[in-house]
């Protein structure tokens, strides 16, 4: 289960997630030059395109990406989506992209939300898996650019399009149910509720009851209601990296908390990139000491993959 956000902050926009999972891949951050070749398994190479940074594990000298940025700032995250995604057979007229090379397509072509939604419109979501250690992973996406979000969701009768003006998605169900699901809480604020007289003179007894029914859980529609609160509620003092890890944070599940089997799942990592200035913000589980990496910063003209290993190892500084 995930969590991803799109943030307009007072410097600049932000993209990231949280990686809810009871195990790894062995991810790393990843950075594709603009000349590195993917090779799409429908024959088309994609010889130079737009450099990228994000969160990958590398199989075959191959990225197979969880969320990444380009370097014109457009950015997408792929989410977990069981019992909703279908991907189709391969189609005559269509672009065919596999799922795991849907992010590099569009990042590597595109520079805005506008042009990523014309080559949707183009493309069938071909049911074929990387290898027998990757198999298909059912997954929607969202995508977004300083300007504007949308969920892309492959569904049995092909792909569906949706303006996302929150900024926000986790897992199943489908995005439609999300937004429908917030008018049950339309009530929440962040203001105290005032004085009521009932048979007695009612007074807040705390602050925060305005929030009171916010859900606590950590069921994907509990957390899309609460990340949407927290973020639309949001107020920076100028450290937008900051406040960003802290909306991350408000979704974000402890060890112990979610069972799946008997593993834990956890928050393995939390992402923040600055989409307008191409740093890419990370901390782990064990260490939440904040990584960051300036895709400027790298050699975008090389056609090798350039990786980062995740600091997991606690780091503490301490004052005496």
């Amino acid at each position: 289960m995930c969590t991803a956000v799109s943030y307009q902050g007072k410097h600049s926009h932000y993209f990231g997630r949280n990686l809810d999972l009871e195990y790894t891949f062995r991810e790393q951050v990843t950075v594709t030059p603009r000349n590195y070749p993917f090779r799409l398994r429908s024959g088309y190479v994609l010889e130079h395109h737009y450099a990228m940074i994000g969160m990958a594990t590398i199989a075959q000298d191959y990225p197979l990406y969880y969320e990444a940025t380009n370097e014109r700032g457009l950015s997408i995250a792929g989410l977990n989506f069981p019992n909703h995604a279908a991907y189709l057979p391969k189609s005559s007229g269509k672009d065919n992209v596999a799922p795991y090379e849907l992010i590099p397509w569009i990042l590597g072509q595109c520079a805005t939300v506008s042009e990523a939604q014309q080559l949707l419109g183009k493309i069938q979501i071909w049911n074929l898996p990387f290898s027998r250690e990757f198999s298909l992973t059912p997954l929607h996406w969202i995508i977004a650019d300083a300007e504007k979000s949308i969920v892309a969701e492959p569904m049995a009768d092909g792909l569906r399009i949706y303006e996302n003006p929150l900024g926000i998605l986790t897992n199943s169900p489908p995005f439609t149910f999300h937004l429908d699901r917030l008018s049950e809480f339309m009530n929440l604020s962040p203001k105290q509720p005032v004085d009521r007289s009932w048979c007695c003179q009612c007074k807040p007894y705390s602050n925060g009851l305005g929030a009171t029914g916010l859900p606590g859980d950590y069921s994907s529609s509990s957390r899309f209601i609460r990340a949407a609160f927290v973020k639309e509620h949001s107020v920076t003092d100028g450290n937008d990296i900051s406040q960003f890890f802290h909306i991350l944070s408000s979704v974000a599940m402890p060890r112990g908390s979610v069972k799946v089997a008997q593993e834990n799942e956890i928050t393995q990592y939390t992402s923040c990139c600055d989409t307008q200035n191409g740093i890419y913000y990370y901390r782990t589980y064990g260490n939440s000491r904040i990584t960051g990496i300036q895709l400027k910063n790298c050699a975008l003209l090389e056609s090798s993959l350039i990786t980062w290993p995740l600091r997991k190892t606690l780091d503490i500084r301490l004052e005496n």
